[in-house]
């Protein structure tokens, strides 16, 4: 970490969203910041990706964020892992990602040379994780050596990160900075400058990479546009590079595109081909030469014992083992086991036995036999107990959906879909107990499901949490899939409430995101929700409008001295049948706007005016109107009004009430007497409309 500023978006011992506490910066950008955090939740160690300020309402830079952030589904162990886009309180939009503890290819290259084979190596870990990328669709763009970390310093283990301007290659997909040249000159591709970019622009920008890494030094390509564009038509410079490397990075930074390998699969074809002939020449090397036996004559008697004993070895099988092949090494070993997909198991076995042990061990998790083929007999296994472990972690992803385990030596990769949370948890317990057991580094990524939740699933939880009205959902008719928000709006009647719906989601939403949208109501507003049954408005609505300037007020927010004015509005074909309305107050009273004393008259063919086939009724009248006629209800806003009230209207078939109500009551002889309404009739109501009527200072 480098020492802090001033200036720094966050500060050291900062929480963000009360989960991530910054314990350092790592680097600053011309568009923010990076910081070391530690999930204060869960205890990982994670790298948040801070924008600055002023980038932070850019909905461009934004863009770059969610869309690096939708590199999540990419599941492989030679790419950065994604969590989430957040937005903190101060209004910094930031990124958090794995945190990966080692230091970049660039730095290490300054520090140290690398030898040719460690370069192979890595260049074929690169290229794995750039082929898992590419099969979802997605190019980096800016591969160079600072966004490839050697996890622990091993080349092994290189993770490429910051896919911040990679392009979507699927139809219709947005390209986050269009098709302008993004990237570094030094490593991009040549036809990049000219806008143009495939899977083979990511292969030349890794061949450079690698010959940068070799040299210790960035490559130069000159410093004037004119002398850029030149330089990039030429070959690089590999004069000094021994083979096989420098065959390996001639064909990957070919100029031409067409001259390279035409997918990420034949450049790990290009790079294993290397490292054999790499491994080839190692044992020549080691061999030496043999000084040339002298040639003598053998007693015919000696001649024919030693024929009898290389007879009888021979039945014994003395030679059996110099006369078996030998194995092809492999490095890295690997194994894949997968049901993303058509079902596969394919990779490196030490012999026959581990073969039918690991094709078991997939029947086992399956039911079913994986297709015969796919593994192949391979000298160099990283432990005589590798097959059993490997076998045995296979076996226990039972019960996941659309597993794939991945393993090199003696790490493994293993993503797939647990039905909810509480399996996921037991799960991942019972995966990372075999492999610590084992000694195996694993990369552990399992999501909680179902793969599809059922928006009934959703409200069922939700049922008990609605405490002023029904809360409503964001649902579609099929239910929410994996990567869908789940979203609740509503009211509620104090703030803890929403902290008990978050809480009653998150036993069943899994991994999807949840939005709780909702606004504390005073509570003798939800009191008297409680009572309304589900009803539609029969196209009844309520109107606000300004009792001082005329003009309609959509928000229902008013200030201080304001005079609030409230219409109601029904189809003029709604003219039969009563309408009652009430207000209902912040303070614990309900005024009843019709019928009241001085009110009575409600039934619906006598009220208002009728206009372009809409009916009118007044029930909040402006302080002019009053003036004129004080048996008409108004008033303005004082700070005694603050608050949210709310307009309930009714339509019934018959009167609603059998007595003629007061004009101001008390919530609970209101609630009491709309009860008592219901039960006598229950088929009266046929139509309510509500709306809030909010004063504010």
């Amino acid at each position: 970490m480098i020492p802090p500023l001033p200036t720094d978006i966050f500060s050291q011992a900062q929480v963000l969203n009360n989960t991530y506490d910054i314990e350092g910066v790592l680097g600053r950008g011309g568009t923010g910041e990076v910081y070391r955090a530690r999930n204060l939740v869960s205890g990982r160690v994670v790298a948040i990706k801070a924008l600055a300020r002023q980038f932070s309402a850019n909905e461009d830079y934004i863009d770059l964020m969610r869309r690096e952030e939708e590199m999540r589904d990419i599941a492989h162990d030679a790419v950065v892992r994604y969590t989430e886009c957040s937005r903190s309180d101060d209004g910094h939009v930031f990124l958090v990602m794995d945190y990966i503890e080692g230091p970049s290819l660039d730095a290490e290259s300054r520090r140290r040379r690398f030898d040719p084979r460690e370069l192979l190596i890595l260049g074929h870990r690169v290229a794995e994780g750039l082929h898992a990328a590419h099969a979802r669709g997605i190019i980096h763009r800016d591969l160079s050596p600072d966004n490839i970390i050697l996890r622990g310093g091993a080349v092994e283990k290189a993770t490429i990160i910051d896919f911040g301007i990679a392009k979507d290659t699927a139809a219709g997909a947005r390209t986050i900075v269009g098709n302008s040249f993004a990237g570094k000159y030094e490593y991009a591709a040549p036809e990049q400058l000219e806008g143009r970019v495939d899977v083979r622009s990511d292969l030349y920008a890794l061949g450079a990479s690698l010959l940068a890494a070799w040299r210790g030094e960035i490559p130069d390509v000159g410093t004037t546009p004119g002398e850029i564009v030149r330089r990039k038509r030429e070959a690089l410079d590999t004069d000094g590079v021994p083979e096989p490397l420098k065959g390996v990075i001639d064909r990957l930074a070919a100029p031409s595109p067409a001259a390279r390998p035409a997918t990420t699969a034949a450049a790990l074809e290009l790079f294993e081909g290397a490292l054999r002939e790499v491994r080839g020449s190692r044992r020549s090397a080691g061999q030496g030469g043999r000084a040339p036996r002298r040639r003598g004559v053998l007693p015919a008697v000696l001649f024919l014992l030693l024929g009898g004993a290389l007879v009888v070895l021979w039945q014994f099988g003395a030679f059996q083992r110099f006369l078996t092949p030998e194995l092809p090494a492999a490095a890295p070993y690997r194994l894949v086991a997968s049901v993303d997909g058509a079902p596969q198991l394919s990779g490196n076995v030490p012999d026959a036995d581990s073969e039918t042990l690991l094709r078991r061990a997939f029947g086992t998790a399956t039911g079913a036999m994986p297709p015969e083929g796919g593994l192949t007999l391979a000298a160099g296994v990283p432990s005589p107990e590798w097959p059993a472990v490997m076998a045995e972690l296979i076996a226990a992803t039972g019960g996941l959906e659309g597993w794939t385990l991945e393993a090199q030596d003696l790490s493994v990769h293993l993503a797939g879909l647990a039905p909810d949370g509480e399996s996921r948890d037991r799960k991942a317990a019972e995966l990372s107990g075999i492999a610590a057991e084992a000694g195996i580094d694993l990369d552990l990524r399992l999501a909680a499901g179902p793969r599809i939740l059922p928006a009934r699933t959703v409200a069922d939880a939700l049922a008990s949490h609605a405490t002023c009205g029904p809360l409503a959902l964001n649902s579609a008719a099929d239910g929410y899939a994996m990567g869908d928000t789940v979203r609740v709006t509503g009211d509620i009647d104090a703030p803890g409430d929403e902290a008990a719906i978050r809480d009653a989601l998150a036993r069943v939403v899994g991994d999807r995101a949840v939005r709780v949208e909702t606004e504390v109501v005073n509570p003798s507003v939800c009191a008297i929700r409680a009572m309304l049954p589900d009803l539609p408005s029969g196209r009844m609505s309520v109107r606000m409008s300004d009792g001082q300037t005329g003009g309609l007020n959509p928000s229902g927010v008013y200030g201080v001295g304001a005079n609030p004015v409230v219409d109601i509005e029904l189809p003029v074909a709604l003219d039969q049948g009563w309408l009652a309305v009430a207000l209902v107050g912040n303070t614990g009273q309900v005024f009843n706007l019709i019928p009241n004393i001085a009110a009575p008259e409600h039934r619906i063919d006598r009220l208002g005016v009728v206009e372009n086939g809409i009916r009118r009724i007044r029930v909040l009248h402006s302080v002019a109107e009053f003036g004129q006629d004080n048996t008409k209800l108004a008033f303005r806003v004082s700070a005694d009004d603050f608050g949210k009230s709310e307009i309930v209207a009714f339509v019934s078939q018959e009167p609603l009430f059998d007595v003629r109500r007061p004009r101001d009551e008390s919530v609970e002889s209101f609630a009491q007497g709309l009860a008592e309404a219901q039960a006598r009739n229950p088929g009266n109501l046929v139509a309510i409309a509500r709306r809030v009527l909010e004063a504010r200072p």
